[in-house]
């Protein structure tokens, strides 16, 4: 035991996990009001329609990561990474207009690593640990809050990343970041217009004016996260590039450390 803690991919692995229970604790001292939406804001047979909504998903996920630990038990830290990243970022907030609040997502991560289906469960996870714990969202609007930030999400992300890739993976790892932060938010502003839309203008009129409120603070909260994104999939690609090789996202030639990079000097 003692023997594989001193290889050097071990050490790393730690390092990545440490790192992301160090991000863990600081964003739990922080109180979590960000705009998932609420608990009981939505009417009864809306909470219920985006229940049934992602079953089908969630179900498919959990197929999904059963498939990936069978596969690859090792891969369970970078999951249980992508699930940590995912829960500090969406637990932060930035207030915004009229009382709400703005926050990342961190979803895309898990998404380009092992795909928007296990995305879906880590996400999951994710908001209903918010919802009890933090009081952030709530369990009625759990469907909604999961199809908009766990489903909706993760699936542009992964489409943006594999649409994006002759680009650079920097650049495609940004663009699936922050596009999928925005098309969350997109999401979250169309069930809320569709719950409550206008007296005058209906539905979209309600809905252009929660995409107005939110867009003041989501679309650089976006980029950053974005960056953010970009910066540790960089210390995946110095430490875990084993990981990348294994889910397709880099090829073989790929996989050994640059000269002077801190993979090749352990």
């Amino acid at each position: 035991m003692f023997a594989s803690l001193a290889q050097p991919k071990t050490r790393q692995r730690l390092a990545l996990v440490a790192i992301a229970g160090l991000l863990l604790a600081f964003g739990t001292v922080r109180s979590a009001h960000a705009m998932h939406i609420s608990e009981g804001f939505l009417p009864p047979v809306w909470a219920a329609l985006w229940f049934v909504a992602v079953i089908p998903f969630f179900l498919w996920g959990l197929r999904a990561i059963a498939k990936q630990v069978n596969r690859s038990p090792q891969s369970k830290i970078t999951l249980g990474m992508s699930g940590a990243f995912s829960f500090v970022l969406s637990g932060l907030k930035l207030p915004s207009v009229t009382g709400s609040c703005s926050h990342p997502t961190g979803i895309a991560l898990g998404a380009i690593l092992f795909g928007p289906t296990t995305m879906v469960v880590l996400g999951t996870i994710v908001l209903l640990f918010q919802a009890i714990v933090l009081a952030h969202g709530g369990l009625t609007t759990l469907g909604a809050n999961v199809f908009s930030m766990a489903l909706v999400g993760p699936f542009v992300a992964y489409g943006v990343f594999r649409a994006c890739r002759g680009f650079g993976l920097s650049w495609a790892v940004f663009l699936a970041a922050a596009l999928a932060d925005w098309a969350t938010y997109m999401v979250t502003a169309g069930q809320l217009a569709l719950a409550w839309p206008a007296e005058t203008g209906g539905i979209l009129e309600s809905f252009v004016k929660f995409v107005g409120i939110f867009s003041i603070t989501q679309i650089p909260l976006a980029i950053a996260e974005g960056i953010l994104t970009v910066i540790v999939f960089n210390l995946l690609m110095q430490h875990s590039r084993e990981v990348l090789v294994e889910q397709g996202i880099i090829g073989e030639e790929q996989a050994a450390p640059t000269p002077g990079s801190p993979a090749a000097a352990s």
